[in-house]
């Protein structure tokens, strides 16, 4: 099999997230740019992703979506990276808890107050996150425990909660928090945090320049 990794992504995604995954596993990859829109629905991407969204990894003929997946795929895909735990290691329970921690509730406690989202207090036993008072206090004592999830070591749950952390008090679906704040800084001053943030920032498209006044 090939090992050539390819990312669709745009950079106004949750591809960023990605990209600093890739970052931090140090291999070479090449980007390929969707347009929001037409572009992601066309039949030759479908076959990538059928949902028709960024971002997709492939590698070889491995194809890989959905933002934790490709970053727990990744992290075994390239163990010399050392961003997960070598199977039947004590620290993979914790690895796994907090990293689908971040796809389940955290994203869908954060999507439902972005769009206004209240669930009645009756439902809340339906609603497989419970409160968003729940999530950010469980959010906030796994952070506390180290300076990353699995205490002096980073990994990919490090990656994709943290990012999740970083997006939510920018856009105001995750309080902030001391705890918050202490943790996003500690990672997004990573040096693959910031050349992925570097890279796609220079993606993004020319703003235009302001009215006359």
């Amino acid at each position: 099999m090939s090992d050539e990794l390819v990312f669709y992504t745009n950079p106004m995604s949750r591809g960023r997230i990605v990209r600093w995954m890739l970052e931090e596993v140090g291999r070479p990859y090449r980007t390929e740019l969707l347009e929001f829109g037409p572009a992601m629905k066309v039949p030759a991407y479908r076959a990538i992703n059928p949902m028709g969204k960024v971002p997709a990894l492939r590698h070889g003929d491995v194809v890989v979506t959905e933002c934790a997946a490709i970053c727990a795929y990744l992290a075994d895909a390239f163990p010399a990276a050392g961003l997960a735990p070598p199977a039947g290691s004590p620290q993979r329970g914790p690895y796994y808890r907090w990293l689908f921690f971040a796809a389940g509730p955290v994203e869908a406690a954060a999507t439902n107050k972005a769009l206004g989202l209240a669930i009645p207090a009756e439902r809340q036993g339906t609603v497989g996150y419970g409160t968003l008072a729940d999530v950010t206090d469980t959010l906030e004592q796994a952070v506390m425990q180290g300076p990353f999830l699995l205490g002096a070591t980073f990994s990919a749950a490090d990656v994709y909660l943290g990012a999740h952390i970083g997006w939510g008090m920018r856009f105001g679906t995750i309080e902030k928090r001391s705890a918050f704040e202490e943790y996003w800084s500690r990672l997004s001053d990573r040096p693959a945090a910031v050349r992925a943030r570097e890279i796609d920032d220079a993606l993004l498209p020319p703003r235009p320049p302001p009215a006359a006044q």
